[in-house]
């Protein structure tokens, strides 16, 4: 922008744009050689006969000289805060400001917690569905012989968090900040997404069944290539599909959320869980039963399988390049996503080993409910959290500067802003939560384990620690990547959910044993 700016005779007043479209001009106050200030007033001072005429005779030609940087800045920053709206694809301030977007709705404890509870709930009976699920195909042929099928278990479902949820956060954020206003902006980023994901799942279903094999090979130390392919094969398959068929379902939840008047961070993330896990798992125990049976029949079509679908990727790359915003994504979105894959692995392995042994069976209908439960709401917060920064500036820049760097618990829980308020409502529904799927379950007479008052109890615990520790870190981790230039909505999620997959497994498998260990012992509920 230049520095020095001549205004002609016809030209305006320099004015200050307000978002409701109040136009205050700006005068230079206490000018001084080489500088001057800009003041805002909200009416203009009345002038008297000589100083209008000194006025006509001086607007000929109107040298407004640099102006001081920070002031200067201020001003135009308010003015764009203010307008609702932040452009980074071009620097043109001559472009039409009527287009205004609404500012966020004031939210209340109430009001989120009324938003949230129904999406939490579906979500929930969702993550329930997939526990009485995995508690069946358990006992299926393809999972005793091809144990390694549940390693699979956690770092497929943490699709949801590493793609699914992400990309609901993505496009709830682009909807809030106005850039999904149009049809063209719309199908642009939907398209692109779309792509992106699908490029994601396959690598990461590949890097996925890559884990499964190791962590299979190396405690027993004998590796079967027949197994490897089947688990490389189901695992891309599943990806691909889940994947596919989940990012459509997200586009028109948020699409639709948004034309009723609904904030797209209270419904997409739990919408995206509440059917991720259960058609995730279902493709899953398909898929691989399925070409099991092939297996034993014909051995290249494993191979055929997972031919078919790394050919498609490059196909995906080529539409996920032509828009901006996935492109960025598709070149530096990876870190997260991969890392996110291993840690649930990790946790894939303990699910494994703990469900493995006949004595703690029980375990396998507890853990999508309680993974996907603290999934579903640390992903909630993390993608409020995102949105709230994006509409106060751009990654990179702090928008409270008197923010500590290591946030103290209580803070985050207990402070006066909106993020405190709506992680203390996110926490108070844990334990109502679980209470309500817990019954369900033992309705559907799922699982192997009589729900004791002991039980239920170290259960609670577990959780209500998983979602304690999720949310506090999702405060700490959306700023602190905010603060250094990291897009949120791209990192946080797939990081949060792979930890409450570690966490939940990890809390839920030491329940178990020390349940065991006191003599609440129970294995054949369900059978």
């Amino acid at each position: 922008m230049s520095t020095n700016v001549e205004t002609k005779k016809e030209a305006p007043v320099p004015g200050y744009h307000h978002a409701n479209g109040a136009v205050h001009p700006v005068i230079p106050t206490e000018m001084r050689p080489g500088d001057c200030e800009l003041k805002e007033v909200t009416s203009a001072p009345k002038k008297t006969e000589q100083q209008e005429g000194d006025l006509d005779a001086d607007r000929a030609e109107v040298v407004v000289i640099k102006s001081r940087a920070n002031a200067k800045g201020v001003l135009e920053e308010d003015a764009l805060l203010e307008n609702g709206s932040q452009s980074n694809d071009s620097d043109d301030t001559s472009t039409d400001q009527s287009q205004v977007l609404a500012p966020p709705l004031k939210e209340t404890s109430f009001s989120i917690g009324l938003q949230v509870l129904v999406p939490f709930l579906l979500a929930g009976f969702g993550t329930v569905g997939a526990g009485i699920v995995l508690d069946i195909v358990q006992h299926w042929t393809v999972f005793q012989e091809v144990t390694e099928v549940f390693i699979l278990v956690p770092a497929l479902l943490g699709l949801k968090g590493n793609l699914e949820m992400t990309l609901a956060s993505r496009l709830s954020t682009a909807a809030n900040i106005g850039h999904m206003d149009t049809a063209k902006e719309m199908w642009g980023m939907i398209v692109g997404n779309l792509a992106l994901i699908q490029v994601q799942a396959t690598v990461v279903g590949f890097l996925a069944s890559l884990a499964a094999v190791m962590f299979g090979w190396i405690p027993e130390g004998h590796f079967k290539m027949g197994h490897a392919v089947l688990l490389c094969a189901s695992s891309v398959a599943t990806a691909f599909v889940a994947s596919l068929l989940l990012g459509l379902i997200m586009i028109g939840v948020i699409v639709g959320a948004r034309k009723i008047g609904i904030n797209p961070d209270n419904v997409a993330t739990p919408i995206a869980a509440s059917l991720g896990d259960l058609i995730t798992l279902a493709l899953l125990s398909s898929i691989s039963w399925g070409l099991y049976k092939q297996m034993q029949a014909n051995d290249y079509v494993n191979m055929l399988v997972c031919a078919f679908f790394v050919a498609l990727t490059p196909i995906w790359i080529i539409i996920a390049r032509r828009t901006p915003s996935t492109r960025e994504v598709l070149y530096s979105g990876w870190e997260p996503v991969i890392i996110a894959m291993a840690i649930s692995s990790v946790g894939g392995l303990i699910l494994d080993k703990t469900v493995s042994d006949p004595n703690f069976a029980g375990m396998a209908v507890f853990t999508p409910v309680i993974n996907g439960v603290g999934g579903n709401l640390v992903a909630v917060q993390a993608s409020r959290i995102s949105t709230y920064l994006h509409m106060t500036g751009l990654p990179g820049a702090e928008p409270q500067a008197n923010r500590p760097k290591c946030l103290n618990p209580c803070s985050a829980f207990f402070g006066s802003g909106l993020n405190s308020r709506s992680a203390r409502v996110l926490f108070l529904l844990v334990v109502p939560g679980h209470l309500v799927f817990l019954y369900t379950i033992s309705s559907m007479q799922g699982g192997h384990t009589t729900l004791t008052s002991v039980f239920v109890a170290f259960y609670m615990t577990a959780a209500l620690l998983q979602v304690l520790i999720l949310l506090y870190m999702a405060d700490w981790m959306v700023h602190w990547m905010w603060g250094r230039g990291m897009d949120p909505d791209n990192f946080s999620i797939p990081y949060l959910t792979a930890l409450g997959d570690l966490l939940g497994t990890g809390f839920l498998a030491l329940s178990f044993h020390i349940l065991w260990l006191i003599g609440d012992r129970d294995s054949d509920v369900g059978d």
